[in-house]
């Protein structure tokens, strides 16, 4: 691995035997405090999660999910806390509807993410759960000054969400986002972390708060029930692996989208992508065709695990990624359907401490605040439910108590059973695509995680066009416009891109310390000791 900085600008990457890495540097220092107290690495990605719900509550907040890989010195876990569809979600409940609603009490499923806490506290944490709540309650009730990029985030959600249950009375001043540097104080939420903290999470599910989010719902036009929210359980899940030039690329499995990132990554294996220079037309231009034959089958067969009509291990079969690498001009663009596989707004943080445990680690409200709803106490509900189908007999159709397809996953690299990188990029459909780009980065590149995540970014966007970043050198664009691409170069602070965190071992063992990098393309910050 190359520690230096090839690209002479971005940020330098953190050397430590124990290392955080989130994209709020407040967030952060909670997660290396609940260390320096004696927590390991679980209990500081607890801490800067906790602490983000309050800091960078444009990204997630207490109403939405999350997932998490865990390297426990051994074994690899992983963790599903996605919440499930209200039982009055029905196919008939969206009657007369194309397509389901983008915002709104419609979209929101029950929030898993408090149940995550809980899971993950109770299997791995050293620290009193209570404990990890400390930052996150002081500066929800003493306030915070609000960072620039949370500042401009938060300005542009207001035009989109000011008409939802809860929204204005509880996230402007007067109709009005903070300013960047201004402080924001939300007493409310503090007591609402302080009850989750002193029940366990017990309030959020079995008492106050979830009686009071029923109770919301009925009066502002919801369908939640108190026993959507009893039947609520995260669930421990074998990570889905797949294999690439010797490393083990680890995701969570459907109904977690990181499938879509291995996918890829076989079809441009068996391209043989890496005969191309890292940052030429060709490699790009065989990186997106495989992204989008990945997409094309996620979008068709992806959903909960109990809802596919297929093995998911069926997506990742040698010889079918082989027939769809086949369907790629090496020298012209194109446009895919999806294959047939024989059947058998979000924050990323990473933390690692000096005993070997990895954790990556990922929350989310989907679409900034997610679905413009907020119930009493500050809980800002996600709108993640959106992303279900409404097409009769699709494996994603809605229907009561089912997971929706789900964009946010966190990424864990490993070789030879032993681990190399917890990773992850946050950011909508640009994070099968980040994880693409920041593996072949680091295995194909060898280039150290700050690095990987400093280097000029592609993304196929919501309607499939291909947008990259300013600084994608121009004979490259130029290149990909010869193949066939409409490339559309964004401004510099375009936040399009998504933001990655990663810590990486530094030699093969934890006795060599870890390399951590945080995205600059936000306000985040890594940092160890």
């Amino acid at each position: 691995m190359d520690i230096s900085h090839p690209y002479g600008r971005g940020r330098t990457p953190v050397l430590a035997r124990n290392a955080v890495a989130s994209s709020q540097p407040l967030a952060t220092q909670a997660g290396l405090e609940a260390l320096q107290q004696g927590g390991n690495a679980v209990d500081a990605a607890l801490a800067t999660a906790i602490t983000l719900t309050v800091v960078e509550p444009t990204m997630n907040g207490l109403g939405g999910d999350g997932f998490a890989l865990i390297w426990d010195g051994k074994k690899l876990h992983g963790l599903n806390a996605s919440g499930r569809a209200p039982a009055a979600w029905t196919p008939e409940f969206f009657a007369g509807k194309s397509a389901m609603p983008l915002i709104g009490w419609d979209t929101v499923t029950v929030p898993g993410m408090v149940s995550g806490w809980v899971a993950l506290s109770q299997k791995f944490g050293r620290l009193p759960f209570a404990s990890l709540f400390k930052r996150a309650i002081a500066y929800a009730e003493n306030g915070y000054p609000v960072s620039p990029v949370i500042a401009r985030q938060w300005r542009e959600a207001i035009p989109i969400l000011q008409g939802q249950p809860g929204f204005l009375e509880s996230f402007t001043t007067h109709g009005r986002a903070p300013g960047a540097g201004e402080i924001w104080r939300f007493p409310e939420q503090a007591k609402t972390l302080r009850s989750i903290a002193d029940s366990t999470g017990e309030s959020f599910y079995k008492g106050e708060i979830a009686q009071a989010i029923v109770d919301f719902s009925k009066k502002t036009g919801g369908s939640f029930s108190l026993a959507d929210f009893h039947s609520h359980e995260s669930n421990w899940v074998e990570p889905l692996d797949f294999k690439y030039k010797g490393y083990t690329l680890s995701e969570i499995p459907p109904n977690g989208t990181g499938i879509i990132a291995q996918m890829a990554l076989g079809i441009l294996d068996a391209l043989n992508v890496t005969q191309y220079p890292r940052y030429s037309a060709q490699r790009i231009h065989l990186q997106v065709e495989s992204m989008r034959l990945a997409f094309a089958d996620a979008y068709a067969h992806v959903a909960d695990a109990g809802s596919m009509h297929l093995d998911p291990r069926a997506l990742l079969d040698s010889k079918y990624l082989a027939r769809r690498a086949a369907l790629i001009d090496h020298n012209k663009a194109g446009q895919y359907a999806s294959g047939d596989p024989h059947s058998g707004g979000t924050v990323y943080l990473c933390a690692a401490d000096d005993s070997g445990m990895m954790v990556s680690y990922i929350q989310s409200n989907f679409k900034g605040f997610g679905s413009g709803v907020v119930a009493p106490g500050g809980i800002a509900l996600h709108n993640r439910g959106m992303s279900f189908s409404l097409v009769p007999g699709h494996p994603n159709q809605v229907a009561p108590g089912k997971r929706p397809f789900h964009t946010i996953i966190p990424a864990f690299l490993s070789k030879d059973n032993a681990p190399v990188m917890a990773f992850g990029v946050m950011g909508g459909n640009m994070q099968p695509q980040g994880h693409l780009q920041m593996l072949m980065h680091f295995v194909d590149d060898q280039l150290n995680p700050q690095a990987c995540s400093d280097s000029p970014r592609w993304r196929i966007d919501d309607l499939g066009k291909l947008t990259v970043e300013s600084s994608m050198p121009s004979d490259v664009v130029d290149g990909l416009r010869q193949l066939g691409h409409d490339v559309t170069v964004m401004p510099f602070d375009s936040l399009d891109f998504g933001s990655a965190q990663a810590i990486a071992l530094i030699g093969e063992d934890v006795s060599g310390g870890y390399i951590a990098g945080s995205d600059h393309r936000r306000d985040g910050i890594a940092a160890g000791f």
